[in-house]
């Protein structure tokens, strides 16, 4: 390991002497380079030699970054100032005219064996072993290129000139397959990387995104080569070769990013954007060339209408034109991500046309992000707590290896979502889903915060109503226990006293008599007082308070109530109704007969009122029906009025109770 690290940092320490050597101690603007193409030049050397150097310092065996390392030792060395020392300029500016190619090696190598520094299969070595061949076949077949040097080396002999071999080879076209298997390895390299890229997943598949991402270059490279073929434009000349060195920067950035921080950027997006709008970019000036030349053959050259009309073309066409191509990249280039958004878009339109509840969203990422473990856990503000979509409250969120993604909408936090760790390595499709689902998100939770809101105001009014029945309970044992029977000790005392006046103080017998049956009265009113409050008969059930409700009553009254207990608030609750019901029907209906029934089943108690009378009955504000809406809602249950006029009235009330 030490040795390897040696000698990478010697290659390194090498190829700095050389670049220096080369810009400072042999004049290079005598071979008609501008002054301004030699930063061009230094980073593009400078940055594949420190990443490479960077990567082979922590992993001394990487393959790539010795691929990086030693392509561009072999082109400054092909290049070095030292071998025109040694063989003149001639050879010289022969081995540098052949061994452009090496532009290009390490590049394509590097698309062949990234990340991990092997091929794809051994398949791939006929075609690796291939592309070396054309490489070495069409820099052998270029040193012997007998042409004479062009521009500024047009006075320096091409020491093959003359050659007749060099002329048979290069003459016959030789070359050209060996040219077109340099060609055919780009087109190679391209193919691994997209193959790597469906076989590949987590860490291996982000990496080799980063590479795919500047790969992108290298085809705009080679269209800028041809443009310059056909159109040899000087254009071309300043643009193409510092073009072609800031591939060699992009490259090995790529690497060194993917290497060491493939997290860093959203990678997926950012190739995704950069496919659509180089994409768009060429269409639209395409869209403009054409309406120029369209509007220039129907209207005449130089008219400013031109201009005009392809501007308002290409203004036209932006919006729908990007649309496409979205779709179109993203269908090609991210399907599960396209998926995925076009399930929630679906899943939203359900919404609005009222065919889904926002709370099934949680269902729907599960689809959309192919995640079966995927939770959705809503955000309540108030309670500072998350919710599911049941509106279960959650304490603590759980520990069971799942990742956890904060959702936020506007900077206020929403949700969050518990799903499988291997989807933070496909940030793209993971943000994107959430991204189309952040409305959804926020309806589904105010609706579940809302749902906790009511169903604490109804538990805070069952609490309420539990206290009152309470308190009454108190009241009514006060009433009987104390004030009660107090008066009734007190009227015994009073007889007592009576009795034992003598027979001269039988003028005080009427008075006690009558301060007797005023104690009685007053017992009597609080006895109906404590009814009211708590009706006595109520401890033996509501079946029993029932029965003796009816006998009370001045018409008949059929009771039908079973035995089994409830709550003894639901019994008073049911009791009471029964009681407003049943004098309603005495004041108002002119009823000849009255049917009581109370049942338990499913966890509801339902009691129904029924008479025979007149009908009309309606629940008017502050009347008595009214107000048994409100307390049967205090409980959580329903009070139905059924009373058309001339057929009865019919009440029914189903209150909740335990099952």
């Amino acid at each position: 390991m030490i040795g390897l690290r040696i000698g990478a940092w010697a290659i390194a320490v090498w190829i700095a002497v050389e670049a220096v050597v080369g810009i400072l101690g042999y004049g290079l603007p005598d071979d008609g380079l501008p002054a301004w193409i030699f930063p061009f030049i230094v980073l593009a050397v400078a940055t594949p030699v420190c990443v490479g150097l960077l990567i082979l310092t922590r992993q001394p065996t990487n393959v790539v970054a010795w691929v990086m390392l030693l392509g561009v030792f072999a082109f400054i060395v092909s290049s070095s100032p030292g071998v025109q020392l040694v063989v003149g300029r001639g050879w010289w500016l022969q081995v540098g005219r052949a061994t452009w190619p090496l532009l290009y090696a390490w590049p394509i190598a590097i698309a062949f064996v990234f990340p991990n520094g092997r091929l794809l299969s051994p398949r791939w070595r006929w075609v690796a072993a291939a592309s070396v061949a054309s490489f070495v076949g069409f820099m052998s077949l270029a040193m012997l290129d007998p042409d004479p040097f062009e521009g500024a080396d047009a006075s320096v002999a091409n020491p093959i000139a003359g050659n007749r071999l060099g002329e048979a080879l290069v003459g016959t076209g030789i070359w050209i397959p060996f040219w077109l298997g340099i060609l055919a390895s780009l087109f190679g390299g391209a193919l691994a990387i997209r193959l790597r890229l469906k076989r590949s997943t987590g860490v291996e598949r982000l990496q080799t995104l980063w590479l795919a991402w500047a790969a992108l270059l290298i085809p705009l490279g080679l269209v800028l080569c041809a443009a310059q073929w056909l159109v040899l434009a000087r254009f071309f000349d300043v643009v193409l070769f510092p073009f072609l060195l800031l591939t060699q920067v992009g490259v090995a950035a790529a690497v060194g990013i993917a290497v060491s921080r493939y997290r860093l950027y959203a990678i997926e997006r950012l190739l995704n954007r950069t496919l659509v709008y180089v994409s768009l970019t060429v269409l639209l000036a395409a869209l403009y060339a054409g309406i120029v030349l369209i509007l220039g053959v129907l209207v005449g050259q130089g008219s400013d209408w031109i201009v005009a009309g392809a501007t308002l073309g290409v203004a036209l066409a932006f919006r729908p034109l990007r649309s496409a191509l979205q779709n179109g990249v993203d269908r090609r280039f991210a399907k599960d991500r396209y998926r995925g958004v076009r399930r929630v878009q679906a899943f939203e339109n359900d919404v609005r046309e009222g065919l889904r509840a926002p709370e099934a969203i949680g269902a729907v990422l599960r689809e959309a992000l192919h995640d079966p473990l995927a939770a959705l856990l809503f955000w309540t503000p108030e309670s500072k707590t998350y919710a599911d979509a049941d509106g279960t409250v959650v304490t603590s969120l759980p520990r069971d290896g799942r990742a956890r993604t904060e959702i936020e909408r506007e900077g206020a936090r929403t949700a969050v979502l518990l799903h499988d760790p291997a989807l933070l390595d496909r940030r793209d499709m993971l943000d994107g889903v959430l991204a189309a689902a952040a409305l959804s998100i926020e309806i589904a939770r105010l609706r579940v915060e809302v749902r906790l809101q009511l169903a604490e105001v109804e538990a805070s009014r069952a609490r309420i109503v539990e206290a009152g029945y309470e308190e009454r309970r108190r009241l009514e044992r006060d009433l009987h226990d104390g004030a009660q029977q107090r008066l009734v000790s007190l009227g015994l005392r009073l007889r007592r006293l009576q009795r034992s006046l003598p027979r001269e103080a039988e003028l005080l017998a009427a008075p006690l008599d009558q301060v007797v049956a005023e104690v009685g009265g007053a017992i009597s009113d609080l006895r109906q007082i404590a009814a009211g409050v708590r009706p006595a008969r109520l401890d033996d059930g509501l079946a029993a308070a029932l029965r003796d409700l009816a006998r009370s009553a001045p018409i008949p009254v059929q009771v039908e109530a079973p035995v089994e207990r409830v709550g003894a608030s639901l019994e008073a609750a049911a009791y009471f109704v029964a009681c407003e019901a049943l004098t309603n029907t005495v004041k108002y209906a002119g009823a000849s007969h009255v049917r009581m029934s109370a049942r338990r089943e499913n966890g509801t108690l339902t009691l129904s009122v029924v008479d025979d009378g007149v009908g009309g009955a309606v629940a008017r504000r502050g009347s008595g029906l009214a107000g048994l809406r409100d307390r049967v809602a205090a409980h959580g249950g329903t009070l139905q009025i059924v009373s058309p006029r001339g057929s009865g009235t019919r009440i029914e009330v189903a209150l909740p109770c335990e099952s």
